[in-house]
C-alpha cells in the first residue's frame, strides 16, 4: 500500500492509501459512484464517462474518478487537503448528459431482455438519469455475434466498457474479443466468430453491465427477485469455489460466484456455473433392488433391509467400502465408523489409485494455498493441467505471470495451452529425476527463487508408481528449499472435491487391508462378497460383477447400473456438509434445496443401515456427527483456515512417498475432457453441448 493522505469528500475529512483511485477514496469516504466500465479487477478504461466528479482547484470540467489517482491530486491553498465533489449541481448535470447519450441508442428491451431487475444501466438511470429524452432518431442496431453454447449475445444492448474484451485478454487470457469500427458502428465482436475457447467463460456475463452478454441455458427461466439465494461451496474440483445458488421451488435455476479472495476471487469456472441442469436429470429419487437381473423400484424398508442382510451374512473381512469424489465428509466418517464397527479394514477413497494420504496431512495438501502462488517467483509444473484440473488456480498462476514479469514457470507432463508461457522441461518421470539430481537450467531457477513452488498434479501420483514419483518431487523440493520460514511451496493438485476431506479422515486400507485396486481385483476373484459403494463412479463398476454391490449416491450413472441395491443419496446443493478443498481449507456447504423424491441427506442413510446391521453409530444429529468428526479430524474443525494448526510439527520432505523405480512413460492429464469429469456433469446437457464445441473448435484448428 502507498502512504496515506488526507483528502476531502464532500466537505468531510478522511485519510486514505495514495495508491487508491478518486472513485475507490470516494467509496470509502460512504459516497456511491456509478460506473460501467470501471471494475476492480481489471485495468482502466475510463471510457463510459458515468464515475464524473468534481476536482476543486482543478479544470472547471468534471473529472473521471476511475482513472485519476490520489496521489495525482494537488494540494488547495496553504497544503490544505485536496477536496473532492461527488454532488454537486455540475456532477449530476454531467452525469444525466452521460445516461442520455448511453440511452440514445439502447433498446427499450427492458421486458424480454434477462438483465432486468439486476441490471446496472436500470439502476443507474432510475438513480442518475434525466426523466425524459429529446431524441427521436432511429437507434442503431448490431448483429448479434456466435460466442459458444453458454453464452446469449444480444449486442444492440451493449454500452462498449469493454469489461468483457479486458476480462478476456487479462484474465481469461484468451485474445477473442475485441471493439471494431469507431464512432457509432463501434462494436464488441468475436473476431472470427466462433466459440470463446476458455474454461472462464461465463464470468463475461457477470462483467457485462447490461444484457448483452447473458447465460444462454438460463435464458428466459427466471427474474431475479423469484429466487431463493443461498451461499454454499462447488463441489465440481477440488478448489473449493464459493458459489451462490439461486433455486425456484425444487430447481436450482443458476448459479453464481460468491466473493472469497483467497480461492477464486470473484470468478468461477463455467463447469461450477453451467452445471445445474445436470442437479435434475438422471437423478435417482427412490430406492430400487435387482430383482431377476433388473433393477426395480423398492421401499426404503425394503432396500435398508436388503443391504443389512448382505452385510450381516458376508464375513468382516469379505466386506470392503469405497467412497466417491462428490461425497461430503460426514457421509466418509459415517461409513468408516460402520466398517469399522463392523471391522473390516477394506476401504478407500483414491478412486483414481493415487498413492498419497498416509502420515502429515502436508504430504498431499496445496500448501502454499491458492492466494500464496501471487507471490511465488519461480512454479514447477508436475503432471498436471492446470487449466482442466482446477481453472481457478490456473487463472491465478495466470495473474502471477502477469504481474511479475521475473516469474519463471516450467512444465514436466503435457504440453497444453495454459494461458501462460512456459518452459517445457520434459514428457516424464526422466525429466523429474534429472532435475531432482539438480541437472538442467532450471533446477538453478528454482534455487534462486525466494519463494519457489512445485505443483504435483494426479497425472504424476495417480499412476502405479506415483510413491516413487512423490518421492522424487519431494527430494527437488528440499533441494531447492521450496519449505523454509513461512513458506511451503510444496504443493499437491487435486481434482476431487471429496479427496482431502476422505484423507484427512483416514478412510485408507487399514492393516491388511485392500486398496482401491485390490478391492477391484478382489471382487473378481469372489474374494470380497460385499462393496458398499458411496458415490464413486469414475471407475468400471462392472468388475465388481462377483461382489454384491449397494450402490449410494444421486446420479444413475455408471455406479448405479452395476448395483444390486441402490440407496439414493443428495447432491452437493441438497445437504449442509463440509467439504475440504485442495488446500486443505475446510468450508461449509449450505441446503440450498431438498433432494428429489425419496431421495436423503448421505449419513442420514448410513445412520439408518448401521441399526439394521446391529452396529448404530452414535449420532443422532448432524452435529453429533461434526463433534466426532472434528474430534478424528481436528483440522475440518477450523472452517476457512488454511496452513497447519499452532502446535504442528515441522514438514518433513523426506517421509513423503517411498523412493522406487520410475517408469518411463509420460504423464498424461488426469482430466482428458474438462466438462465431463462427474455423473452430474455427464447428465447435463449444457456440458455435452460444450464438450461438442469444443471437440469441434480443436478439430478446426488441426485441419
Amino acid at each position: 500500500m502507498g502512504d496515506m493522505r488526507a483528502i476531502k469528500v464532500n466537505g468531510r475529512e478522511i485519510e486514505v492509501s495514495s495508491d487508491l483511485t478518486l472513485l475507490q477514496a470516494c467509496e470509502a469516504a460512504g459516497e456511491e459512484i456509478p460506473r460501467f466500465c470501471y471494475h476492480e479487477r481489471l485495468s482502466v478504461a475510463g471510457n463510459c464517462r458515468m464515475c464524473l466528479i468534481e476536482v476543486k482547484g482543478g479544470p472547471p470540467k468534471p473529472v473521471a474518478s476511475c482513472a485519476q489517482n490520489v496521489r495525482d491530486l494537488r494540494p488547495g491553498p496553504e497544503g490544505a487537503p485536496p477536496e473532492l465533489f461527488t454532488n454537486t449541481p455540475l456532477v449530476k448535470k454531467a452525469r444525466e448528459g452521460v445516461m442520455e447519450f448511453l440511452l440514445i441508442n439502447h433498446p427499450l428491451d427492458c421486458p424480454i431482455c434477462d438483465q432486468g431487475g439486476e441490471c446496472d444501466l436500470q439502476d443507474q438511470a432510475m438513480a442518475y438519469g434525466r426523466d425524459d429524452s429529446r431524441y427521436a432518431e432511429n437507434k442503431r442496431a448490431v448483429e448479434e455475434k456466435y460466442m459458444g453454447p453458454l453464452i446469449k449475445t444480444i449486442m444492440t444492448r451493449c454500452i462498449q466498457c469493454t469489461r468483457c474484451v479486458r476480462f478476456a485478454t487479462e484474465i481469461a487470457g484468451v485474445d477473442d474479443l475485441g471493439l471494431v469500427n469507431r464512432g457509432e458502428d463501434a462494436e464488441i465482436t468475436t473476431y472470427l466468430e466462433k466459440t470463446v475457447e476458455s474454461e472462464l467463460t461465463g464470468n463475461l456475463i457477470d462483467v457485462c453491465p447490461v444484457g448483452a452478454l447473458t447465460s444462454k441455458p438460463y435464458a428466459f427461466n427466471a427474474r431475479p427477485w423469484e429466487l431463493r439465494k443461498t451461499q454454499t461451496v462447488d463441489a465440481m474440483d477440488a478448489v473449493g469455489s464459493n458459489i451462490r445458488v439461486d433455486a425456484r421451488g425444487r430447481e436450482v435455476l443458476r448459479i453464481l460466484p460468491a466473493l472469497h479472495e483467497g480461492v477464486n476471487e470473484e470468478w468461477i469456472a463455467d463447469k461450477t456455473r453451467f452445471i445445474w441442469d445436470g442437479l435434475r436429470r438422471q437423478r435417482l429419487d427412490r430406492p430400487y433392488i435387482r430383482r431377476d437381473g433388473k433393477l426395480q423400484p423398492a421401499s426404503w424398508d425394503e432396500a435398508l433391509a436388503a443391504a443389512a442382510d448382505k452385510l450381516k451374512a458376508a464375513p468382516n473381512d469379505k466386506i470392503a467400502a469405497l467412497a466417491g469424489d462428490l461425497v461430503p465428509t460426514e457421509a466418509i466418517k459415517a461409513l468408516k465408523d460402520l466398517m469399522t464397527a463392523i471391522g473390516t479394514p477394506h476401504m478407500d477413497c483414491r478412486q483414481d489409485g493415487a498413492r498419497i494420504g498416509a502420515g502429515d496431512r502436508r504430504g498431499y495438501l496445496f500448501n502454499s494455498g491458492i492466494a500464496g502462488l501471487e507471490s511465488a517467483d519461480a512454479i514447477l509444473l508436475v503432471g498436471t493441467n492446470p487449466r482442466a484440473e482446477a481453472a481457478m488456480i490456473n487463472a491465478r498462476i495466470r495473474k502471477a505471470w502477469v504481474n511479475n514479469l521475473n516469474i519463471k514457470i516450467g512444465l514436466i507432463g503435457e504440453q497444453r495451452d495454459l494461458a501462460f508461457d512456459y518452459d517445457y522441461l520434459g514428457a516424464g518421470p526422466e525429466t523429474l529425476a534429472s532435475l531432482a539430481k539438480g541437472e538442467g537450467g532450471f533446477f538453478q531457477s528454482l534455487q534462486n527463487a525466494e519463494r519457489p513452488a512445485m505443483i504435483i498434479g494426479m497425472g504424476a501420483l495417480a499412476r502405479p508408481d506415483g510413491a516413487a514419483i512423490l518421492n522424487a518431487a519431494a527430494k527437488l523440493a528440499a533441494a531447492v528449499g521450496a519449505v523454509q520460514g513461512d513458506w511451503n511451496g510444496f504443493n499437491v493438485l487435486h481434482t476431487a472435491a471429496a479427496r482431502v476431506g476422505a484423507l484427512d479422515l483416514g478412510f485408507l486400507p487399514g492393516p491388511g487391508g485392500k486398496d482401491f485396486a485390490g478391492i477391484v481385483n478382489a471382487c473378481g476373484e469372489r474374494d470380497i462378497e460385499v462393496v458398499y459403494n458411496l458415490g464413486a463412479d469414475e471407475f468400471d463398476p462392472k468388475k465388481l460383477g462377483g461382489a454384491f454391490v449397494i450402490y449410494q449416491g444421486h446420479h444413475g450413472d455408471a455406479g448405479a447400473r452395476h448395483a444390486d441395491v441402490i440407496l439414493p443419496g443428495a447432491a452437493y446443493t441438497e445437504q449442509p456438509a463440509i467439504f475440504v478443498n485442495t488446500e486443505g481449507r475446510a468450508q461449509m456447504a449450505a441446503r440450498a434445496l431438498f433432494p428429489p423424491g425419496e431421495a436423503r441427506e448421505d449419513w442420514s442413510i448410513l445412520r439408518a443401515l448401521s441399526e439394521r446391521v446391529g452396529h448404530t453409530l452414535p449420532y443422532d444429529d448432524l452435529f453429533a456427527l461434526r463433534q466426532a468428526m472434528i474430534e478424528d479430524a481436528p483440522s475440518l474443525g477450523r472452517i476457512d483456515q488454511i496452513g497447519p494448526g499452532e502446535d504442528a510439527a515441522p514438514f518433513d520432505l523426506a517421509v513423503l512417498g517411498e523412493p522406487g523405480e520410475m517408469r518411463s512413460d509420460p504423464f498424461v492429464s488426469a482430466i482428458a475432457d474438462y466438462y465431463l469429469t462427474n455423473p452430474i456433469a455427464r447428465a447435463s446437457k449444457t456440458m455435452a453441448e460444450c464438450s461438442a464445441a469444443m471437440r469441434g473448435a480443436r478439430r478446426q484448428a488441426a485441419e
